[in-house]
């Protein structure tokens, strides 16, 4: 790789990104040191690998021999470390802009964006690909055992990644062939309205090269018009270049892809849900784009068997099956909790922790909404994440709005109680949902302790 920097700092080193990122580092024998608040099994490997890492953030770790200092969009920029190397005037980008630098080592570049879907699709492309010869790069949103993690380092002829909105971050990136899954409301801390939001991905896509590849949902096909570089759509049905036709989703998903009323393959996957049927057919599009053959492609996507942390199943509690999802967005929620009554044979017992304030406040009526899919439903405080807490909007006030649409549900202020209420709930048959982009997945640990 042509990079200059000898010796590289991480302010945020064990988040699922920028780990990536330093492993990487690591691999190109770069000096790797970083930072974060909490120990976990990610920053237990980077150490393993050689990183040095700090527990919490101190302005100390900062030293002038360090070349570069790169910071995940979690920091505020009130950061002590990321104060002191200003301070001292050292080299700084953040993540994105650092991936995007990485990019331009690459001949060619996936990157996988929308409001949902990112990490699967993303986890479906790097199940088909490893299947090829092209020897890819992988950068992953979450963990895949297939993956060995979250990178798979490869060859410098293809990168694959996942292209984030939030801020604008994938502006600072060098695709040639981008997937543009779908378009919603989301990130509003930062993003005006729904229109500002199609205006950046409008501005991304025609960042794309002339020789480049447009894999778009046919829903959005009309925000991108006047592109230099070719446009594929996917889609439900035959408005879309490629779709799924003869769906069945029990007991697992299978459906022919199809290519102008044409059946190109019969897909059978592994994982559970129609948005990922809808997901898959947007990898298959990709890959054909690519000059990858059909037989590879349903072979790759037959054998993904998910990421985690996205409907993934963690074990048993009284007869209940426990099942952990990252849905942070009432689309996602609606999509995972669908998926849930199409196989349980009891009940849908959903714990739901909101991530940040500001999406809990502009989709407040959404996610009362999504939750009436539950049959009983638990609300953990909302997870802050990188915002401060102004008092305006509580998770209680998601239980007011269901208690208007005609449900009750309950409020929890710890994991532990969140567990209690769910132990007098479930039953056999039932299918217990631990649900959000923080750590709930503590209530399923909760859960499965004992019933090993």
């Amino acid at each position: 790789m042509k990079q200059n920097f000898k010796s590289i700092y991480f302010i945020g080193i064990g988040g699922i990104s920028m780990s990536a990122l330093a492993e990487i580092m690591i691999s190109e024998e770069v000096k790797v040191s970083g930072s974060d608040r909490s120990n976990s099994h990610i920053i237990k490997k980077l150490i393993d690998n050689g990183a040095k890492v700090y527990i919490n953030h101190d302005r100390e770790n900062i030293t002038g021999d360090i070349d570069l200092v790169v910071y995940t969009s979690a920091i505020s920029n009130d950061n002590p470390e990321l104060l002191r190397a200003q301070e001292l005037n050292l080299n700084i980008m953040d993540r994105a802009e650092f991936l995007g630098y990485i990019m331009k080592n690459y001949k060619n570049a996936i990157c996988v964006s929308g409001t949902h879907g990112k990490t699967t699709t993303t986890g479906m492309l790097s199940s088909i690909l490893i299947e090829t010869e092209l020897q890819p790069t992988i950068f992953l949103g979450g963990e895949m055992d297939s993956l060995g993690g979250n990178l798979l380092r490869g060859s410098y002829d293809l990168m694959l990644t996942e292209a984030c909105e939030y801020k604008r971050n994938f502006l600072k990136f060098n695709p040639t062939m981008e997937v543009i899954l779908n378009i919603e409301e989301d990130h509003l801390d930062y993003y005006k309205d729904l229109s500002d939001i199609e205006d950046a991905f409008v501005e991304y896509a025609h960042m794309l090269p002339e020789t480049g590849h447009l894999i778009v949902n046919v829903k959005h096909k009309e925000l991108f018009t006047g592109l230099k570089c070719s446009v594929v759509t996917f889609g439900p049905d035959s408005s879309a270049d490629y779709y799924p036709e003869n769906i069945v989703l029990t007991p697992v998903p299978s459906y022919d892809l199809m290519h102008d009323g044409k059946k190109l393959a019969e897909i059978s996957l592994k994982i559970f849900g129609e948005h990922n049927v809808s997901n898959s057919v947007a990898a298959a599009a990709a890959c054909i784009c690519l000059g990858i053959d059909t037989e590879t492609i349903k072979s790759g996507l037959g054998n993904f068997k998910g990421t985690h942390r996205r409907y993934e199943y963690k074990g048993m509690y009284n007869g209940a099956a426990i099942i952990d999802d990252y849905a942070h967005h009432p689309s996602e929620m609606k999509a995972t909790l669908k998926t849930a009554k199409t196989y349980a044979a009891g009940k849908i017992i959903t714990v739901f922790q909101p991530h940040t304030f500001t999406r809990t406040k502009k989709l407040l009526n959404e996610f009362a909404d999504g939750l009436l899919l539950s049959d009983e439903v638990i609300l953990l405080d909302i997870y802050a994440a990188r915002e401060p807490d102004t008092g305006e909007i509580h998770s209680k006030d998601i239980l007011s709005k269901m208690k208007e649409l005609g449900k009750d549900g309950h409020y929890a202020k710890s994991f532990e109680t969140a567990a209690g209420i769910i132990k007098s709930l479930a039953n056999e048959g039932d299918i217990i949902i631990t649900m959000g982009a923080g750590n709930v997945d503590e209530v399923a640990y909760l859960l499965t302790i004992g019933e090993q």
